[in-house]
């Protein structure tokens, strides 16, 4: 696992972008640069205009000015287009690398707790934050081109004035000097623009998933009030930032100007039309290819502001990675790549071993050191082994543990006798399938939640729901699997959603399957089927179960009697109720 750096190095961020597309880039950035330095070839034709009036440029009448600029106009207009339709690939292969390397990461990180943020502002710094690093990069290639084309201009410019032209440096040695000294307010301004628009983000997100608690708790005015205050909070920072942006963007253009207009009064005073000094054409073309030069100097100004605030958001993309660097988020990754699924190979079965064991398995949650200590137990093929406590036991703790959603402390995890590595690339179908107390479903059809894209037959899609109890309830739906479940399943009850998540996980016909307190939105009745039908329809299937209903309990193996995280009592429900007040309490 790599280390965080608190500062990151904003240039070598862009340079690794760059370096990960050279061709496209390249190609991008020799076009653009033609483009930019495309206007110079207007003031030659300007001069040869001007000078032909007075004598000094002869051929150059109007109609060969007219012919020139259209050809001018027309080449431009092809090499824009060209520019802007490979610019554009460019642009969106980066930004979606950068977001498939960050769903990447996180994928890789434990499934319990991925992320820290809320949904809201994860979808913030994959939309907003991605988007300004994409941005700096992006005005690389203006940066270039300008400056390139300022090259071009001032070597021109030397050859009509030295002394004029080199005075030219002034306003850009001013901008740079600006920017470096401003550099800490530019990133603290965007840092905060961007946490406070977050903010409202993560909020409307939470709301909009907790309509039913906040009318429930008549929160609805104190929730209002707390958006509108936030609301207050961002539309300050965001004007401070954008303000101070804009600001700056002043400060460059007027040094331009003013640099400039100081400049055209010394070059005034070299005009002259007799032959002496500079001709009218010189003059103009002083003038039109003075103003590419020190535009470059509000390029780099522009580029260097951008760089500070790209470097705000690449860090709190990191943050969002726990544990990874810039590198892990600028890898050079083919989105037309197919998506490779990393699974751990299955040793070799020890003859006589249990399906799974478990020996000291311990984890203690960071915030408050509850979760579990030494935890052992067995569950052999075919055993159905039900974890039983009161609430904050640990029992979904246990499970997660086991199935690598959360990454143990200590411990040991055994398949068939063999060492577990890395429970989270293992402990998946066709090995093991988890069904959660509150699972989730997405806004697609019945048939595409059960599937996720695994291939199984409407047959074998219909017998897992009979199997999980639903065969009517899917009867009574209008398009069948056809239909939309709507976002997380609200257009089902609890219960059918619980069921639902049970028959995605039969679909694949996993060796052991974990349920997380199936029983929280079942009645006892619907349970009891569920029960009998699953050791009918999966003859020797291995169940490892949270539950403290009556039907799991004693249909069940093993019962494990789990309280503040620590086993303290094991056997049949029989066994437990003669000896176990703690399982007893449970009972009643």
């Amino acid at each position: 696992m790599t280390t965080h750096e608190s500062r990151v190095p904003i240039s070598a961020v862009i340079s690794r972008l760059i370096a990960n597309q050279p061709v496209r880039y390249s190609i991008s950035l020799f076009a653009w640069t033609v483009i930019w330095t495309m206007p110079v070839l207007i003031g030659f034709i300007a001069a040869g205009f001007f000078d032909s009036l007075t004598g000094q440029a002869p051929g150059w009448d109007l109609t060969t000015v007219l012919a020139a600029l259209w050809a001018w106009v027309a080449a431009r207009i092809v090499s824009v287009f060209m520019a802007m339709r490979l610019h554009s690939s460019l642009l969106f292969r980066t930004n979606a690398s950068m977001k498939r390397n960050m769903l990447s990461w996180i994928y890789s990180l434990p499934g319990a707790h991925p992320v820290e943020e809320t949904p809201g502002e994860v979808v913030s710094r994959f939309r907003d934050d991605v988007e300004h690093t994409i941005e700096a990069m992006d005005f690389t290639v203006d940066l270039v081109g300008s400056i390139v084309s300022a090259i071009v201009a001032f070597v021109v410019l030397m050859t009509i004035d030295p002394f004029i032209t080199l005075t030219v440096i002034t306003p850009i040695a001013i901008i740079i000097l600006i920017t470096s000294r401003m550099g800490t307010r530019i990133r603290r301004y965007r840092k905060a623009a961007r946490d406070s628009t977050e903010a409202i983000t993560g909020f409307l997100g939470e709301s909009f998933g907790s309509v039913q608690s906040v009318k429930v708790a008549g929160a609805e005015s104190t929730m209002l009030e707390h958006l509108e205050d936030i609301n207050h909070t961002r539309r300050k920072m965001m004007v401070r930032d954008r303000t101070f942006t804009a600001g700056l963007e002043a400060v460059f253009h007027n040094t331009v100007s003013i640099g400039t207009g100081l400049i055209l009064i010394m070059a005034v005073g070299s005009l002259n039309v007799t032959g002496k000094g500079l001709t009218i054409g010189e003059f103009a073309l002083f003038v039109y290819l003075l103003r590419g030069v020190t535009d470059s100097a509000y390029f780099v100004g522009i580029f260097l502001a951008r760089l500070k605030q790209a470097g705000v958001s690449v860090e709190r993309i990191v943050d969002l990675m726990r544990g990874s660097t810039w590198r892990d988020v600028t890898t050079n990754t083919r989105i037309d790549d197919p998506v490779r699924v990393v699974s751990a190979v299955a040793p070799d079965p020890v003859p006589g071993a249990p399906l799974v064991s478990v020996e000291g398995l311990t984890y203690a949650y960071p915030s408050s050191g509850h979760g579990i200590r030494n935890i052992d137990l067995e569950i052999a093929q075919g055993g159905f082994v039900v974890v039983t406590g009161r609430i904050g036991a640990g029992k979904t703790t246990l499970l997660r543990a086991i199935l690598g959603l959360l990454s143990a402390d200590k411990g040991a995890i055994r398949w068939k006798g063999s060492i577990v590595e890395d429970p989270a690339l293992f402990m998946v179908p066709p090995r093991s399938a988890y069904t959660p107390q509150v699972p989730r479903l997405f806004s697609m059809s019945m048939r595409d939640n059960l599937l996720l894209g695994h291939d199984a037959t409407d047959d074998e899609l219909v017998a897992a729901m009979a199997t999980a109890t639903m065969e009517y309830d899917l009867e009574m739906m209008e398009d069948g699997l056809e239909t939309m479940v709507g976002p997380r399943g609200v257009r089902l009850s609890g219960g059918q959603i619980q069921r639902s998540a049970a028959a995605r996980m039969l679909v694949r016909s996993p060796e052991l399957l974990v349920f997380d307190d199936l029983s929280s939105a079942l009645d006892v009745e619907t349970e009891a089927t569920l029960w009998d039908r699953l050791f009918t329809d999966y003859a020797g299937a291995t169940a490892l179960v949270v539950s403290h209903r009556r039907p799991a309990l004693l249909r069940a193996d093993e019962v494990i009697v789990l309280a503040d995280g620590e086993v303290v009592d094991r056997g049949i429900a029989e066994e437990l109720l003669d000896r176990s007040p703690e399982f007893r309490d449970l009972w009643d």
